[in-house]
């Protein structure tokens, strides 16, 4: 044997094979991605989507699910034996009526509460959903179920499987956007995580305060063409790297968003800026005002977004979570959300981008019709309850001026157009094109999809 023969290193029969299934196997992952890409499954009625996230439950039976028999029922002790068990029941229990009164709204007749002022306008164009049911009443549990499909997190967010199967038409922006509050909603970051997908499909949140993303802008003493050669260096030295280990999705990412970093430095500052918008666009959105200055921002932004080719974004406001004072706390948050929201739906109405946007109002799961007084007769609030919410839809191919699916007659449980959140979920799907069964990605020795295991479209909402 020559030197030159002992120094080739020959494959075992294993390790031939194996290189090839890697091979192989990678050419085929880029074939399937790029076939999911852009590839609807039929013909869309959406889009893009903008999910308007209430965290921390907000009550149906105080904005959009009147009960009367609460008024008969107002302070009377909460009977166990006759009435579903409360969600977190505990000591001595009472019914408790809404504060607020309801009034009937719209040709349509829709039902909302009096705090509802803006809102009651475009009630025309909302399909009101009151089957809905999810099974977690812990905050994160059910956010993450609400996001994800999965109560325990580390599957990928709605809006991930969205720009894994349609794509983004705008590459200088991220196809999903995350406008969060101060304090990221329980379960953090994993509430837009792409799980299992690659990581480029990732939702990327803009920070409420200071400049929405950090190190937005360049360096002063570097020029474009100066940054753009030192990216083409990092690129060809990545490349080399990445060719050693193609399996690596995380290393691939990485280099999509050197990319993406560099076209956003010079398409995101012209879109946050939204001192380009007409005064009265702006004052429309309840900018400029206390109450509604933060989350008319984030709605103005969440139209900009959209009309730039953001295909899913998602708006988060809150604290729902009305244990006590359910009349104060629910009637702030009621304040600083429903002058904003209908100036996004006005706005988009205006604009023609209503009929392919579709706006999606929920928070992780309903409010109980009981609640203990912990401080005093006028301080009730209410419990979590995931067998009753009610969340509605606007645009996008549903029902507007519709009220579907209905509560018992104290709120405590659906028993019309019942669905688990998963249906919500392949319906949403189902609007933008994408069928929940053929959107997967084989991970763990399956395939997996959003709803986990199937699912079915709720088609009283479609138009």
């Amino acid at each position: 044997m020559t030197k030159k023969q002992r120094n080739l290193v020959i494959p075992t029969r294993r390790e031939a094979l194996f290189g090839m299934g890697v091979g192989l196997g990678s050419v085929a992952l880029t074939a399937m991605t790029q076939a999911e890409e852009g590839l609807v499954h039929h013909a869309p009625r959406a889009k893009h989507c903008i999910f308007l996230m209430m965290e921390g439950g907000p009550s149906h039976i105080d904005t959009f699910d009147p009960k009367p028999e609460l008024a008969k029922r107002h302070l009377q002790a909460f009977n166990r034996s006759g009435e579903a068990e409360s969600a977190m029941s505990s000591g001595e229990r009472y019914f408790v009526r809404s504060p607020f009164n309801f009034q009937k709204a719209g040709q349509c007749g829709a039902d909302i509460s009096v705090p509802w002022m803006h809102l009651k306008h475009l009630v025309d164009d909302i399909c009101f959903f009151r089957g809905a049911q999810v099974e977690s009443v812990n905050h994160p549990t059910a956010c993450y179920q609400l996001n994800t499909g999965n109560q325990f997190g580390g599957d990928p967010a709605l809006g991930s499987w969205v720009t894994y199967g349609l794509g983004s038409p705008n590459e200088n922006l991220p196809g999903f956007v995350v406008l969060p509050r101060t304090s990221w909603p329980q379960g953090g970051a994993g509430n837009w995580s792409n799980g299992f997908l690659p990581a480029k499909f990732q939702g990327t949140p803009l920070r409420p305060k200071g400049s929405p993303i950090l190190n937005l802008s360049p360096a002063t003493n570097i020029s474009r063409d100066r940054q753009r050669k030192n990216l083409d260096l990092l690129s060809h030295l990545n490349q080399s790297h990445l060719a050693a280990r193609p399996l690596r999705s995380d290393l691939a990412a990485r280099l999509e968003s050197y990319e993406l970093a560099f076209a956003m430095q010079t398409e995101v500052p012209d879109v946050i800026d939204l001192e380009g918008e007409s005064r009265a666009t702006r004052e429309a959105y309840g900018i400029g005002e206390a109450s509604t200055d933060a989350f008319g921002r984030k709605c103005l932004l969440a139209r900009r977004l959209v009309e730039k080719g953001v295909r899913f974004v998602q708006v988060y406001a809150g604290n729902w979570d009305s244990h006590d004072y359910i009349e104060k706390a629910h009637g702030s948050l009621i304040r600083s959300v429903d002058k904003p929201i209908a100036a996004l739906l006005q706005d988009l109405k205006q604009r023609d981008m209503l009929k392919d946007t579709l706006v999606v109002w929920c928070g992780e799961f309903g409010r109980t019709p009981d609640n203990g007084l912990r401080g005093g007769s006028q301080s009730y609030g209410r419990d979590h309850n995931a067998k009753a919410m009610t969340m509605w839809f606007a645009g996008g191919g549903t029902k507007g001026g519709q009220t579907i699916g209905a509560t018992d007659e104290i709120g405590a449980e659906a028993v019309e157009c019942v669905h688990h959140i998963r249906d919500v979920h392949v319906t949403l799907l189902h609007l933008l094109g994408l069928d929940d069964n053929k959107l997967t990605y084989y991970h763990a020795g399956r395939h997996k999809q959003l709803s986990q295991f199937g699912g079915q479209v709720i088609t009283e909402l479609l138009t």
